[in-house]
């Protein structure tokens, strides 16, 4: 995959298009309209006591991925309701056009005790063209189970063949913190199948996508394009601990391709996407929270930089494949 970076596109600390939208524009996804692109991310803000919460934001950009035309004036999807899984955050929202509907799937987080955060996922309907979005009810669609028992999130979906398919993260475990590390985190990429969106099957357990760092590697947010006979998987990787401050042990881009929907060979040298050599540059540090999709007869990924998206995503255009 041959691509051509096309700089940072959106940036909350320097772009002000709403009081509300101030740092974060994180995780990309979009809903390709007849003559505009819009775009959601998550922004944050502080709760009384200092800690962050992730909402909802969205701008609405031309069909070459070029100027901002738009941006959201109100509440896109507000958090749930006390003790609910999306109490204190959505991250991310992958938006689903499906014939004349306009859906959402949400990655909803509440906070622990003994660990930081739990995630599950949620489904919401827009009424509204995608300005907002209604939950289908309180809970998740998919959370925690039998052998996936903690950190199921990031769902994308697809429809092939009158399935939806979805590619989320499923947790695997914590590993207890250090005298040098907090709690951290594991999580690898599975797959699921619907007839409805609501009740979903899925193999219990069964990481899809092999690690190359090792057993504890991380992976998250997938996103998947079909390009004539071949699936193509983005996704992002990193390290479990010293992560944050270290270039080295933080998200990169991974790639991997499948032609059955089952089976996928992972090659993140063919993907064509790595951090810049530029120190100053805004993505020479990380890359993470892809989104590929298709505009205008052109391959758009978007993608977060430095910071985990602190300040903005950017845009690649695919030149060949």
């Amino acid at each position: 995959m041959i691509w051509k970076k096309k700089g940072k596109f959106f940036d909350p600390t320097i772009d002000k298009l709403a009081n509300h939208i101030v740092e974060f524009a994180q995780s990309p996804q979009t809903i390709v309209f007849d003559d505009f692109i819009r775009v959601y991310f998550s922004t944050r803000t502080r709760d009384e006591k200092g800690a962050y919460l992730s909402h909802i934001a969205y701008i609405d950009v031309d069909l070459n991925f070029e100027r901002i035309i738009d941006f959201s004036k109100k509440e896109v999807i507000g958090l749930g309701h006390l003790g609910t899984f999306d109490e204190h955050g959505i991250f991310p929202i992958s938006p689903f056009k499906d014939e004349d509907k306009l859906y959402a799937f949400t990655c909803g987080w509440n906070r622990r005790i003994s660990v930081p955060v739990e995630t599950g996922i949620g489904l919401a309907i827009s009424n509204d063209n995608g300005a907002t979005f209604q939950r289908i009810g309180k809970g998740p669609i998919l959370a925690s189970s039998l052998l996936e028992s903690v950190l199921v999130g990031d769902g994308f979906v697809q429809k092939y063949e009158e399935i939806y398919h979805m590619w989320y993260i499923f947790g695997t475990k914590w590993i207890p913190e250090t005298e040098n590390e907090p709690v951290a985190r594991v999580y690898k990429i599975g797959h699921a199948t619907s007839t409805d969106m609501i009740n979903w099957t899925k193999e219990e357990g069964k990481q899809i996508v092999s690690d190359i760092l090792n057993e504890n590697e991380c992976q998250a947010l997938p996103t998947v394009i079909k390009i004539k006979d071949t699936y193509h998987m983005y996704f992002c990787f990193r390290e479990a601990t010293d992560f944050r401050k270290n270039p080295e042990r933080g998200y990169r881009l991974g790639y991997a391709t499948s032609k059955d929907l089952i089976n996928w060979n992972r090659d993140d040298e063919k993907g064509g996407l790595f951090k810049s050599q530029k120190v100053s540059d805004w993505d020479s540090e990380m890359m993470c929270y892809p989104h590929i999709f298709t505009a205008n007869e052109k391959v758009f990924l978007l993608y977060n930089g430095n910071e985990f998206g602190k300040f903005g995503f950017g845009v690649a255009e695919l030149i060949s494949e």
